[in-house]
């Protein structure tokens, strides 16, 4: 095979011209129709017009309410979490937690709540923690540092 016998598989479609008089199949209207809002050089409407009529979107139910798009969530761990994950001595702070896959997000806001009982002895790193919380780490003989 050699440079000039190379060739398109299919061979190219030649475009269709356009007012070239009536013999070519293509004149007069040019295959825009007798007249009208869309045989007008720059005419037609845009997507989803009915012309007029309620279009589609307008006749869908809406989802009322609104979304705070500034709004902080809070991703909580429970004392029971703690108490399932975590050995004797060992420090929970955001990345531990991240490698034990309890929180997917790093930047995610993270709370420590009350929830369950815990047993072993953690030391909470640079996390919040409620009232309830803190008070039932430190009985168990944890310690609580912002």
């Amino acid at each position: 095979m050699k440079l000039h016998e190379l060739a398109p598989n299919k061979p190219k479609k030649s475009r269709k011209r356009l007012g070239q008089g009536n013999g070519s199949g293509h004149g007069t209207f040019s295959g825009r129709g007798c007249g009208g809002q869309n045989s007008r050089a720059g005419g037609g409407v845009r997507l989803g017009f009915e012309g007029g009529q309620s279009g589609l979107l307008a006749k869908m139910p809406k989802q009322r309410g609104f979304r705070n798009p500034n709004r902080i969530e809070t991703r909580p761990i429970n004392l029971d979490t703690l108490e399932a994950n975590y050995a004797d001595e060992e420090t929970v702070n955001i990345e531990s937690l991240s490698i034990k896959k309890l929180i997917g997000n790093k930047d995610v806001s993270i709370k420590i709540l009350g929830n369950g009982e815990i047993t072993k002895k953690v030391k909470i790193d640079g996390i919040p923690t409620s009232e309830s919380a803190k008070k039932a780490i430190e009985e168990a003989g944890g310690k609580v540092n912002k």
